[in-house]
């Protein structure tokens, strides 16, 4: 008997697994899904800012400049994210493990399309550490720059590549500590309070840090599944699909090191 398609529902939960067994995106964006309800193909992302305006005064004295704030618009498209993975009946009956390595390789594209995007946002930021190494004193000057007041309880994390990985723990050495808590697919250790993880989406000679406050991603509609099947041919297609756009909402919590 030939194969056939399986069902659409039990598909898009062995993607749903897949995804969530990964890496908890959540822990490295803010998700929004109130872009579902709303109609229209572009978003509007408004950062705000302030200027600092504490002065030292003495008797007698005013102060000479205030504090203000302003705030830029940035226009992104809803972007839609889908890949195809097809295969034949006679593909399947040779081995039939095919169907399931080509669903999971579809998830991890999926994820690594949209943790490109949550990266390419962190690094939008305008907060930079410019250093001669990816050392202890790059990481204390770098959360120092992040808005957070009490890092007790807030989960730092950075991004770091697989090219610079090494550099980074010969930098660090015995100030990289490893937490059993923080058992992650890529994580490598932690310093600063800083969970440190590797990414084939992030750039060479930058490592991006920032809470999950800093970039947020807007879902449009939940991950879609849709399959096809030729009769003629025995040829199957599963297309997994997702419409949402990742903005940085928040550059204070999102800071730069780079090697200069």
């Amino acid at each position: 008997m030939p194969n056939t398609v399986v069902d659409n529902y039990v598909v898009k939960n062995e993607i749903t697994d897949q995804m969530n067994s990964l890496l908890d995106l959540s822990q490295f964006v803010t998700v929004d899904r109130d872009l579902v309800v709303n109609d229209g193909m572009k978003f509007i992302v408004r950062r705000y800012k302030a200027t600092n305006g504490t002065e030292k005064l003495t008797m007698g004295q005013g102060n000479t400049k205030q504090i203000s704030s302003s705030y830029e618009d940035f226009e992104y498209d809803i972007l839609l994210a889908q890949n195809d993975f097809r295969y034949f009946d006679e593909e399947a009956m040779k081995d039939p493990v095919a169907i399931v390595t080509g669903l999971r390789h579809g998830v991890t594209d999926m994820y690594n399309t949209m943790n490109t995007d949550i990266y390419t946002e962190l690094t939008k930021t305008t907060q930079v550490v410019t250093a001669t190494a990816f050392d202890f004193g790059a990481f204390v000057e770098g959360v120092a720059q992040l808005g957070v007041e009490n890092i007790q309880g807030v989960e730092i994390f950075a991004l770091v590549s697989k090219e610079d990985t090494a550099k980074l723990r010969k930098a660090l050495k015995d100030d990289l500590k490893y937490i059993e808590d923080y058992v992650r697919t890529g994580y490598i250790g932690t310093v600063c309070g800083v969970n440190i993880y590797t990414t084939n989406n992030a750039t060479a000679g930058t490592i991006a840090i920032g809470t999950k406050e800093a970039v947020t991603l807007f879902v449009k509609k939940d991950i879609e599944v849709e399959t096809d099947r030729n009769p003629n041919t025995r040829q199957n297609d599963i297309y997994t699909r997702q419409y949402y756009v990742t903005g940085l909402t928040n550059e204070k919590f999102a800071v730069k090191i780079t090697l200069g």
